[in-house]
């Protein structure tokens, strides 16, 4: 895969002069068309560098590119913000309009494309996060995790080749959550559309296909979600969880009992524990628990 994103030894700080640097020489690549979860605690850098993938801020040392393109070249704004699409964790402050349609043909109008074109885009777009039923409704008048799902809208209306997710579900309940990483994943995955997404939840991050954790500014630790997440010791250390399977995974190995350390999905838990009641994860000379 080619590479969309290139983060080259990237420093950043705030209001320049002596101030501390909130990104210290990070490096990053991201392919043309991956799945990356970005985590890390509040104030580790995560949202930070997630702002300089479609240069909404600059490097103060080191440079990004997006799709080849230099975000310090001012006449290459335009293109790039057209390229990579930024959707943050308040959809009321990306929403402009008071009918769903007309929120989402926002951007296109500005592109000044053909009524016929930005007809055909709003359709898609609404049709891919599930919201098409909803077009002539107000948006005050949707659930959390439905506005969330119209802000997306709004930006796939302009066919970006990635999207940049800033903590799009920190304001949701258990169920819109649950709609915005289908929306997501469905993305990504039929479409093709690179997609970086920033989170605090372990669960969304088992999801993508790759997981970068930021601590004091660095990348820790960069891997498969799998890899990332057996290593619970370390990250820990820096104030972060596992996911809830992986952790019980943890707890059982605890307890004595030999059980496997890359386990994320309920899936994969019901699995295993199945085999655990068969008695194949338990320490030598103990039998199995038939179950009920």
């Amino acid at each position: 895969m080619p590479v969309f994103i290139d983060a080259r030894n990237v420093t950043f700080r705030y209001g320049g002069g002596d101030s501390e640097d909130v990104l210290k020489d990070v490096s990053l690549t991201i392919d043309d068309g991956e799945f990356v979860a970005v985590l890390g605690h509040n104030g580790s850098g995560k949202s930070t560098l997630a702002k300089h993938f479609n240069a909404i801020l600059l490097p103060s040392g080191g440079a990004v590119y997006v799709s080849g393109m230099d975000t310090r070249d001012e006449s290459l704004l335009y293109e790039i913000r057209q390229t990579t699409g930024m959707v943050f964790q308040n959809p009321d402050n990306q929403i402009v309009s008071s009918v769903v349609e007309e929120d989402v043909a926002f951007a296109p109008e500005n592109l000044g494309l053909p009524p016929g074109e930005i007809r055909r885009r709003v359709d898609f777009a609404l049709k891919a996060v599930g919201m098409y039923e909803y077009r002539d409704h107000a948006p005050h008048l949707l659930s959390g995790g439905q506005k969330q799902r119209i802000a997306i809208a709004g930006i796939i209306a302009m066919r970006p080749r990635c999207v940049v997710l800033d903590e799009p579900t920190a304001m949701l309940d258990p169920v819109g959550r649950r709609e915005v990483m289908r929306v997501i994943k469905d993305l990504n995955r039929s479409e093709g559309i690179t997609t970086v997404l920033i989170t605090h939840h372990m669960d969304e991050a088992a999801q993508a296909d790759r997981v970068v954790v930021m601590n004091d500014g660095q990348i820790l630790v960069d891997g498969t979600p799998h890899y990332v997440f057996q290593n619970a010791g370390l990250l820990k250390s820096v104030g972060l969880d596992v996911p809830q399977s992986t952790e019980l995974m943890f707890l059982l190995r605890a307890q004595g009992l030999r059980m496997p350390l890359a386990v994320l999905t309920d899936e994969e838990c019901v699995e295993v524990l199945t085999r655990l009641l068969s008695g194949e994860f338990l320490p030598e000379g103990e039998t199995g628990v038939t179950p009920c």
